[in-house]
C-alpha cells in the first residue's frame, strides 16, 4: 500500500470459516517478522488446537525456516498453494482487493502511520460491519456469534 513516505505491507491471517480477520501486521518491509507477528496475533486470539491448517502462498516469508519453526511450535499444518496458483489463497486475496478498492482507492496517505490507522479501521469495518454474501449477508462477527449459539462452540 503506497504512502508518501514509501510502501506499507500488510500480512493478514483470516479464519476461512467465518471470513474474520484474526491476525494482521503492517510494516514498511515485507519480512518474516511481518508474517510472524500476524500469525502470533491470530494464535493469541484463537488459541488453536494442534492440527490447525494454515493456507498461504509460496512467498519467501512463509517458506522461511523461521516461519516453519513457528508453525511447528504450535503444531499448525502448512498448506501452500502450488506455484502460480493464486486461487488457493483467493479469500485473503479478495480481502486485500476489497481493502484497496472499497477503502483506499483515490486516497493519498501522507504517512505510514496514517495508512496503518486506515488499514486497521478497515479491518474493524470488515469484521463488524461489512456484509458477506458467502455468510448469508452477515458480518464475520455476527456469523461467528450465530454459529456459536447454534452449535455451542465458543
Amino acid at each position: 500500500m503506497r504512502t508518501n513516505q514509501g510502501w506499507m505491507y500488510l500480512a493478514v491471517v483470516m479464519d476461512l470459516y467465518s471470513r474474520k480477520v484474526i491476525g494482521w501486521s503492517l510494516s514498511k518491509r515485507m519480512t518474516v517478522d511481518l508474517v510472524e507477528r500476524a500469525l502470533q496475533m491470530a494464535i493469541n486470539i484463537r488459541r488453536p488446537e494442534s492440527g490447525l491448517m494454515f493456507h498461504n502462498d509460496r512467498g519467501s516469508q512463509y517458506t522461511s525456516g523461521r516461519f516453519s519453526q513457528l508453525l511447528r511450535k504450535y503444531k499448525i499444518i502448512a498448506s501452500m498453494s502450488s506455484v502460480g496458483a493464486c486461487l488457493d489463497n483467493a479469500v485473503v486475496e479478495r480481502f486485500i482487493g476489497s481493502l484497496k478498492n472499497e477503502w483506499l482507492l483515490n486516497i493519498v496517505h501522507l504517512t505510514r502511520d496514517a495508512m496503518k490507522m486506515d488499514a486497521e479501521e478497515y479491518i474493524r469495518y470488515y469484521n463488524h460491519e461489512r456484509l458477506h454474501t458467502a455468510l448469508g449477508d452477515l458480518t464475520p462477527i455476527n456469523y461467528e456469534n450465530l454459529q456459536s449459539q447454534v452449535s455451542g462452540w465458543a
